[in-house]
């Protein structure tokens, strides 16, 4: 199996960041000034698909690829530990613990098919799509934007982490070999479906408890209403990315990552 980050990058930590434009006073009609009472952002959790990467990425780019290479992929490989763990896992959750690798490949397409979130399929796509960016067939997908406000804020001060669908690894190979070059030296920390579901305010708790910062110091950043709703039910203030236009209800929005000032949530 190939290392993590075999990629060749063409930033750092440490290169020059572009100045962030922040928000004004007021914002779509949501005011932006801010209770002496309530505790001051100090770190950032961001979603992914639709947020810091296109959504078109995802569905054009990595799962096709996935899809294409993970039936030989697991044949070439499914003796070895981390890919036997997540084959038995896949038997576990079909139940069918006889399962041979063509039934499990068989099974694995059909959640493919199917967009499930089973953590299995998430752990083995990571897998495939490490070996396509350590031989330089995918680049991750990064916003502009998203780029330069998550260097600005790192400069700042701000602890930033990652909450995806996505495996833990697979959010690792996005930034760590993005078309902008290695970006995972800005990142505290990331988390997947093993921390809980998206939609639910339980997960976002256990995150805030992993990070060792209070709900209400973590800023949380997505396109999906009903993640908004789960990280605010949790008390995280939340920020939703609607790049393609629309309204979040319930929920300070914007269309690009340069038009949000944490300090003002």
């Amino acid at each position: 199996m190939l290392s993590l980050f075999a990629c060749s990058t063409t930033l750092t930590a440490g290169s020059q960041t572009l100045p962030v434009k922040t928000l004004p006073a007021v914002s779509r009609g949501w005011k932006t000034d801010r209770s002496p009472t309530l505790m001051p952002i100090k770190a950032i959790l961001t979603d992914i698909e639709g947020t810091t990467s296109a959504v078109s990425f995802v569905f054009d780019v990595l799962f096709p690829f996935a899809r294409t290479h993970l039936p030989d992929f697991v044949r070439q490989h499914a003796e070895q530990p981390q890919v036997a763990a997540q084959l038995q896992a896949v038997r576990t959750q079909s139940a069918e613990p006889d399962a041979d690798v063509e039934r499990v490949i068989a099974i694995l397409l059909e959640w493919i098919a199917e967009d499930r979130k089973a953590t299995p399929l998430k752990a083995l796509q990571g897998m495939v799509w490490e070996q396509g960016y350590n031989t330089g067939q995918l680049k991750g997908h990064v916003y502009p934007d998203a780029v330069d406000a998550l260097k600005h804020w790192h400069q700042q001060g701000y602890r930033l982490f990652v909450y995806s669908s996505g495996s833990i690894q697979a959010q690792q190979l996005i930034f760590g070999c993005s078309e902008a070059g290695d970006l995972s030296s800005l990142f505290s920390g990331y988390f997947d479906t093993t921390s809980g579901p998206k939609r639910e305010a339980q997960s976002y708790q256990t995150i805030a408890n992993a990070t060792g910062f209070a709900a209400e110091e973590i800023l949380f950043l997505s396109d999906i209403v009903e993640e908004l709703d789960a990280a605010k039910a949790a008390g995280m203030p939340t920020c939703g990315l609607a790049r393609d236009g629309g309204v979040l209800a319930g929920h300070r929005y914007v269309d690009s990552f340069t038009l949000i000032d944490p300090a003002s949530f």
